[in-house]
């Protein structure tokens, strides 16, 4: 016979291809499964399988209504799959949706920026920090979202005060330091 069929395929088989025939045999099991149908939206996006990943976030959304980073998620591959329009629908939907909870939108902030939806992103952590302004976290996060954009002014505004409110933060002091700005860390 042809030797060649002697070698194992599955060698062959990138790590998202065994992943996927995994979660594929997962969901025939069980389809009720967010998690499962959040990955495997996932490894659909990274291939550029726009309509499968959007599927399957929808999918992870019915089991999983709240669920932050299908939400983020399907907000990505609706605007990389061209519909520009439908995609900012969701993102407006799903930042309402939170309009009342300092942890839902923090929580919804960070899948946006997950995704590199840094303006939604933005909008959410501030009506986080508009819901709680004495919250270290939101603040800490906004100064480091700053950072990652290059804006060292407003980086300095957030990160101070996200350090006022809890002094016991370290990487935030070596932050603050690396900004020039000078801050005693507590005994």
């Amino acid at each position: 016979g042809d030797w060649s069929s002697d070698v194992c395929s599955s060698d062959l088989t990138p790590k998202s291809e065994k992943r996927k025939a995994q979660l594929l045999r997962d969901i025939d099991r069980k389809f009720e499964n967010p998690q499962a149908h959040l990955e495997l939206a996932r490894i659909y996006q990274s291939d550029r399988m726009w309509s499968q990943a959007e599927q399957e976030y929808n999918a992870c959304l019915s089991f999983s209504p709240a669920n932050r980073a299908a939400q983020a998620g399907l907000v990505k591959v609706t605007e990389q799959g061209g519909d520009k329009d439908k995609a900012s629908n969701y993102a407006e939907l799903y930042i309402k949706q939170v309009f009342a909870s300092a942890a839902g939108s923090f929580q919804l902030g960070l899948a946006f920026q997950d995704q590199q939806l840094d303006d939604y992103a933005l909008r959410c952590y501030k009506q986080a920090l508009h819901l709680t302004p004495d919250s270290y976290k939101v603040n800490r996060q906004i100064g480091y979202y700053y950072l990652t954009k290059g804006d060292k002014e407003q980086a300095k505004i957030y990160l101070s005060r996200s350090f006022t409110i809890n002094p016991d933060q370290s990487d935030v002091a070596g932050q603050l330091g690396r900004l020039g700005i000078a801050v005693k860390i507590p005994p």
